[in-house]
């Protein structure tokens, strides 16, 4: 089973879009992903992550409810 999570697209960086980066807050832990998949993003799209690759552009409502979700899941362990 793969997990992917949701993040906060913060900022970007590069023009060609096979090496263009973005910097994902996963609510407050920031990481370098790959933006290859998802060209077409802007700064405050959530995206979904796996692996250090964007997969896809998610709706905001739905990937703040998984973060939660996750967060709450956490404190159970």
């Amino acid at each position: 089973m793969c997990l992917a999570v949701p993040g906060k697209l913060i900022s970007i960086s590069g023009e060609d879009p096979l090496t263009k980066m973005g910097r994902v807050s996963f609510g407050g832990v920031i990481k370098e992903v790959s933006l290859a998949y998802v060209p077409e993003a802007q700064i405050h799209d959530y995206v979904l992550v796996h692996v250090g690759f964007a997969l896809s552009i998610v709706d905001q409502n739905e990937a703040e409810q998984t973060l939660t979700d996750l967060q709450q899941i956490n404190t159970f362990s």
